[in-house]
């Protein structure tokens, strides 16, 4: 046995069921309604053409440069499930390119996030499977290890647990902790309402804008142009 080299099982799993509810759902207001402490930063960025991204996630922590244990992920992975790769934010080469995106799309999974690096640009930017990551390389990965799945992993401070809800569109991405789910999906739906009124609003000319003055007061903001 070693450590920093092992297999896990998952311990939770959202029903399909769940993970169609957040369908469409925002990052934005899946965000704003965790305090704004939970995305992955800003360099973790949409590399496909576009397309909203839902899944369980599927957790892999490797050794920058290394993806052994991405394709191991990959070949136990159930559907549904989004791989999510802590690689260190490392650049310098890919964790994944074109074969092994659509390896993972044969297998059911629903999106690839890496903190990393991926190749085959053209094609996964033509594409519209969902891959996130820091940045492009062309060149390869090792493929020795070690590395960990299904264990807990932060992304620039978002922490992502094993079978928590992965929520992806062009604004990033999001994980969703799989125990706040119901409570998250309710408060980001009433975000969109809330701001479908106030768009409706903007829109009639009739938005109430006194909250920016009362606020610069209550901040202690001075106008000069009354001076």
């Amino acid at each position: 046995m070693s450590a920093g080299f092992r297999i896990y099982a998952a311990t939770q799993r959202a029903p399909d069921a769940l993970l169609d509810r957040f369908a469409g759902v925002a990052t934005a207001h899946l965000s704003d309604n965790m305090s704004r402490l939970a995305a992955a930063g800003p360099r973790l960025r949409p590399m496909h053409k576009g397309g909203h991204m839902v899944g369980n996630a599927l957790t892999v922590k490797v050794r920058p440069g290394d993806n052994l244990m991405v394709h191991k992920a990959i070949d136990m992975a159930s559907a549904r499930d989004v791989i999510v790769v802590d690689a260190g934010g490392e650049l310098t080469q890919a964790i994944i390119g074109e074969l092994m995106m659509r390896h993972a799309q044969k297998r059911g999974v629903v999106g690839l996030v890496i903190n990393g690096a991926i190749r085959d640009l053209a094609t996964l930017g033509a594409d519209t499977f969902p891959v996130y990551a820091a940045g492009v390389t062309h060149r390869g990965p090792y493929k020795e290890g070690p590395g960990e799945i299904n264990v807990p992993i932060a992304i620039d401070g978002m922490l992502v647990q094993p079978g928590d809800i992965v929520v992806g569109d062009e604004d990033g991405v999001v994980a969703v902790p799989f125990a706040e789910a119901e409570m998250l999906l309710e408060l980001a739906n009433r975000h969109r309402a809330k701001e479908d009124i106030i768009m409706a609003q903007i829109l009639a000319g009739s938005v109430d804008r006194n909250w920016v003055d009362a606020q610069l007061k209550v901040r202690g903001c001075e106008d000069m142009r009354k001076s």
